[in-house]
């Protein structure tokens, strides 16, 4: 099975991307949708983080406090790092059972979404690593109509990010998402008949 690992910071069109590759059939594993389906208590994500933080990041009926949480790790590269190592091995472990399971099923490809990708190790298991890219000033305007969120903050959210160096060294194929959004679907198309993606959808 071809595991194809897509990333690229906040902002930059990953979702785009992921949404092509699966209308072709690819099925595609959301690192952060799987993150927050494992923040419903009881689960062993919310036992590790109480563990690593204390119960003043959790509300009285036991769910994760995710404002009081990220007060604390979004100005503090220690406890930033700290959150990244209790729950990355946790997904981590989840994706790869996701992986073997979809192996078993028959299917040739597979898209993992995950915008630590390379941070987590979990780069090293793809096949292909596609990093999606895009203009700060892009980015920042994304980040604020998606979230309803004001620039300033959108604008905050941005420089906490990797530079797209960062992603460059470490993929296969880049996508600069820097125009309209047709421009940006046939570099996404164009791309799919690169890797034969068609051919996968084939069991």
């Amino acid at each position: 099975m071809k595991i194809i690992g897509v990333t690229g910071p906040s902002g930059s069109g990953k979702t785009a991307l992921t949404e092509y590759f699966s209308s072709l059939g690819v099925p595609t594993i959301n690192a952060d949708e799987l993150y927050h389906s494992m923040l419903i208590p009881p689960s062993e994500c919310l036992d590790a983080i109480r563990d690593a933080f204390g119960a003043e990041v959790f509300s009285a009926d036991g769910s994760l406090d995710r404002t009081s949480l990220s007060a604390i790790v979004f100005n503090d590269s220690k406890k930033l790092a700290l959150l990244n190592s209790t729950v990355l091995k946790i997904v981590i472990a989840e994706i790869k059972k996701q992986l073997r399971k979809l192996e078993n099923s028959g299917e040739k490809a597979v898209i993992i979404d995950a915008p630590t990708l390379i941070e987590s190790g979990l780069h090293n298991d793809c096949n292909t690593v596609i990093s999606v890219i895009s203009p700060k000033e892009q980015r920042i305007e994304r980040i604020s109509l998606r979230d309803g969120i004001t620039h300033n903050r959108a604008q905050e959210r941005v420089k906490a990010q990797k530079e797209d160096q960062f992603y460059i060294s470490h993929s296969d194929y880049v996508l600069t998402n820097d125009t309209d959004k047709e421009s940006f679907l046939q570099k996404i198309k164009e791309l799919g008949v690169t890797l034969g993606l068609t051919d996968f959808t084939q069991k």
